[in-house]
């Protein structure tokens, strides 16, 4: 099945769950549009959403259908196949074993055909293997979830075919998560700029210095600069970029090399967060928005169809485990004057609620998500975090010796809602001797986290400022885990750690029970972060736009921005 009837058959799908906000043209005498403007709140900064930089910045929303992958997460947060790009089976083995095979037309908008080694350089990237000499990763990956437990990538370099052979000790149930849309980089560019034949051989034989241009380059070598040399971001999908810049977008022209279906519209511009996204929307610049719920002031959206539905993506305080919040008493204490009740009332509760569980109330897990069969039976450990204490605050503030101390709060601004959620943090934290300072700036990034210039990260997991989540809930579980590039507040365990191998090994639902209940009771314990809400998330599609699937999730409502069209 062809992508595109994948996704015809999705808008049915969502169709008829009333998520649809696109609406058709009512006449013929109207013209398509050329070009439509795209509203999103991710921080566009880096082509790579695989890498630190580009997961934590909403890569994957904004360049989903530029790079393409075996998978890319639909509207309900699910993997869908784009056999577009290739197929992906498991074939019997003694060891879990997936034989990729990528579509014969495929070809790079440069020109270069796609091939088993961006499969190769992308599970090298994120496998956790390739270590520097004195210790820690030569790649600055997002995650290793998944890629760590493969074995070995079959290979032949230029190859169209490849065979991924996990460990012998490991099943991944996830693995469809592996190799998706926004991830799978180009390898002959990385291996043009570091030099070497190819990707494969390096990293095959041990060569110390071609891996480390190659990680080199993969780090930093697709960051998105206005000064980028764009010859070095060839597209694998309907879209490549044609230029870039922080106030004015990405403009997306249609890949001429593209194999697929043509995309209904030939241009399309993603303004993102640096950009003045309530003067875009105002100006007639934009005809779909995805951002946060109430997250930009005074916002018009007369003319357009809106709703505010809750994300897969979950609304967190990220907190240091260094610094005034070093100790486990310390993040507990703040957390017990945190109103998590009252500010889903104001904040959290999505105008638009379905009928399943998402968003229906405080989020109270952190790594299960509120419509999972599981989630009544293992919050249990977040209810005394509910609404505030501030006496047993102000006690376990003064054990851990934290009593009196100065809290800096960090987000990407300007966000309304975000910056509304910190003052009210605030005024109930003050009770307890806590002062809580709003550290939200234009050019913030989670990564001060770890460098000490904040104490606590308000975003999605890992501080996403915009799209985020899955249904599965990879990205939230392993932004806790030790050492990936996503656990900004730099939180380890080694208990839990081992509690996600198993759950991504282990589909029986007993041990998943179990793993989960002392997985949350663990977190809760530990408090690495303070679960909010599912974030809201405000979607809207001018009058005339055709194909409109709202997304809240990690792809974002771009998800199927081939398929937009816009008549006037």
């Amino acid at each position: 099945m062809q992508r595109s009837r994948v996704m015809v058959r999705l808008i049915g799908v969502v169709a008829a769950g009333a998520s649809v906000a696109g609406l058709a043209a009512g006449c013929s005498s109207q013209s398509q549009v050329p070009s439509i403007g795209y509203a999103v709140d991710a921080a566009i900064a880096s082509y790579n959403g695989g890498s630190t930089l580009g997961a934590s910045g909403g890569a994957t929303a904004v360049f989903g259908r530029v790079l393409t992958g075996f998978y890319y997460t639909g509207p309900d947060g699910q993997q869908v196949a784009d056999t577009d790009v290739g197929t992906a089976k498991e074939v019997p083995g003694e060891a879990q074993t997936v034989q990729y095979r990528l579509n014969p037309d495929g070809v790079y908008s440069d020109g270069v055909p796609t091939s088993c080694d961006d499969l190769y350089l992308t599970w090298a990237a994120r496998s956790g293997r390739f270590t520097k000499p004195g210790g820690g990763s030569l790649f600055d990956a997002a995650s290793t979830a998944g890629y760590a437990d493969i074995e070995r990538v079959e290979c032949q370099p230029g190859s169209k075919d490849a065979t991924v052979v996990f460990r012998p000790d490991r099943h991944y149930q996830y693995w469809r998560n592996l190799f998706t849309a926004g991830e799978l980089m180009p390898a002959h560019v990385a291996a043009s700029a570091a030099n070497v034949p190819n990707v494969v051989s390096p990293l095959q034989t041990g060569d110390a210095a071609g891996a480390g241009r190659l990680a080199d380059f993969w780090n930093t070598g697709w960051t998105l600069t206005e000064s980028a040399d764009l010859t070095r971001f060839p597209s694998s999908g309907p879209y490549r970029i044609d230029s870039f810049s922080p106030t004015d977008g990405v403009v997306l022209v249609a890949n001429e090399r593209w194999w697929g279906n043509k995309p209904e519209t030939g241009r399309i511009v993603v303004y993102g967060k640096s950009a003045d996204l309530g003067k875009k929307i105002g100006d007639g610049s934009v005809s779909v928005v995805d951002i946060g719920g109430e997250s930009v002031k005074d916002l018009d959206l007369g003319g357009f169809s809106t709703r505010t539905v809750p994300g897969r993506g979950a609304e967190q305080l990220v907190l240091a485990t260094g610094g005034v919040l070093g100790s486990a008493d310390a993040r507990r204490g703040f957390a017990q004057c945190v109103p998590r009740q009252e500010l889903y009332n104001q904040l959290g509760k999505a105008k638009d609620l379905p009928k399943t569980a998402l968003g229906a109330g405080p989020l109270n897990g952190h790594i299960v998500q509120q419509d999972s069969l599981f989630y009544p039976a293992v919050t249990g450990a977040a209810e005394k975090y509910l609404n505030p204490d501030i006496s047993r605050a102000t006690a376990t503030l003064a054990s851990a010796k934290a009593a009196g101390q100065t809290l800096r709060i960090g987000y990407l601004g300007p966000d309304e809602r975000r910056a509304r959620t910190v003052a009210m943090i605030a005024e109930s934290c003050k009770g307890a001797g806590i002062t809580v300072v709003d550290a939200g700036a234009a050019d913030f990034d989670p990564s001060q986290l770890a460098a000490g210039k904040v104490d606590a990260v308000l975003g999605g997991a890992g501080g996403v400022p915009g799209p985020s989540g899955s249904l599965s809930g990879v990205a939230a579980t392993s932004a806790l885990r030790t050492g990936n590039g996503l656990n900004f507040g730099r939180f380890g365990n080694g208990r839990y750690d081992s509690i996600t191998d198993q759950l991504a090994a282990d589909d029986n639902s007993t041990a998943q029970l179990n793993l989960l209940t002392e997985g949350e009771n663990l977190l809760w314990a530990e408090m690495p972060s303070i679960p909010l809400f599912a974030t809201p998330r405000t979607i809207a599609f001018a009058e005339g736009l055709q194909n409109g699937v709202a997304g809240p999730t990690q792809a974002g409502s771009g998800w199927n921005m081939d398929r937009w069209v816009l008549k006037r």
